[in-house]
This record gives C-alpha cells, sequence and structure tokens, in this order.
C-alpha cells in the first residue's frame, strides 16, 4: 500500500492536473483526425476561438513554447494547408499567421471525434462537477497567466 504524504494541497493539486494533462492528452490524441497532435490541434483551436491573425512570437508567448518550436509546428501546419503565413505588412522580417478554412474544418471535425470520448467521461464523472470545478480553474489560469514569466 502506498504511503500517505502530508504533502500541501496546491502541490496536489498541481500533481493531479499534470496526471489529468498526461492522461486526457494520449486519450483524445488517439481519435483525432488524420494524425493531428495536440499541439496542432491547440494551435488551431486558439484560432478558431479568437480569431484574427497573430505573429508567431505572440503565439509562442501564449503557448508558454520556444519561438523555434512554434515556428516548426506553424511550418507543419502551413505544409498541411492548415494556415497560411504572410509576411508582416508594418514589418518585412516578421509574419503573420491565420487560420484556414481547411484548418477550420480540421479543427471542426477534431471537436467532433472527441465528442464520444468525452461522452464517455461525463457518462462516469457528471457534467454538473466539471461546470463546479470551472470558477475555480479558470481564476487559478487567469492568475498564472497573468503571472507568468516571457518565453
Amino acid at each position: 500500500m502506498a504511503e500517505e504524504t502530508k504533502d500541501p494541497p496546491i502541490f496536489t493539486l498541481f500533481n493531479e492536473i499534470g496526471i489529468i494533462e498526461q492522461l486526457s492528452r494520449q486519450r483524445l490524441e488517439r481519435v483525432l483526425p488524420e494524425g493531428l497532435k495536440i499541439s496542432h490541434f491547440s494551435v488551431l483551436n486558439h484560432f478558431a476561438r479568437l480569431g484574427g491573425e497573430r505573429a508567431p512570437t505572440d503565439l509562442a508567448r501564449a503557448f508558454q513554447v520556444t519561438k523555434a518550436a512554434m515556428t516548426n509546428t506553424l511550418g507543419r501546419l502551413e505544409t498541411r494547408g492548415l494556415v497560411a503565413i504572410r509576411p508582416d505588412p508594418n514589418d518585412g522580417r516578421a509574419k503573420r499567421v491565420a487560420l484556414t478554412a481547411r484548418g477550420r474544418k480540421l479543427r471542426d471535425r477534431a471537436i467532433a471525434a472527441l465528442g464520444p470520448e468525452l461522452a464517455e467521461i461525463t457518462a462516469h464523472i457528471p457534467a454538473q462537477d466539471f461546470a463546479a470545478a470551472l470558477p475555480f480553474l479558470q481564476r487559478l489560469r487567469a492568475y498564472l497567466d497573468e503571472a507568468r514569466n516571457p518565453v
């Protein structure tokens, strides 16, 4: 039997969040269409939620990854026609990224593919439990987002 620890609740919370992230990533990535990775889906979803164009550096900051990692992700998405990358009209050295219609459709297909997985989870854990957890998690995310260090 595992030994009980008296870790502070905040540590236990972040540990649980980390484990949930790993388990959910693996579970959800299995059903994403066209071999889509969670990191790629996350970028498509970001654009679908917020619209408009973004600079790669802004995306790297939003996702807390290096500019090189984001450039790699965007390159893969562009090769598949899921995002469009164009020069920034105000800065010849900079780029602007936008979601394409194909990217929007694949994101929507991904959401549909996730439906059965999410339904299976809510068959075991009531939707109201998720709703009850959201205000706290959103406050925590907002604080961490505001207080983060730039990459």
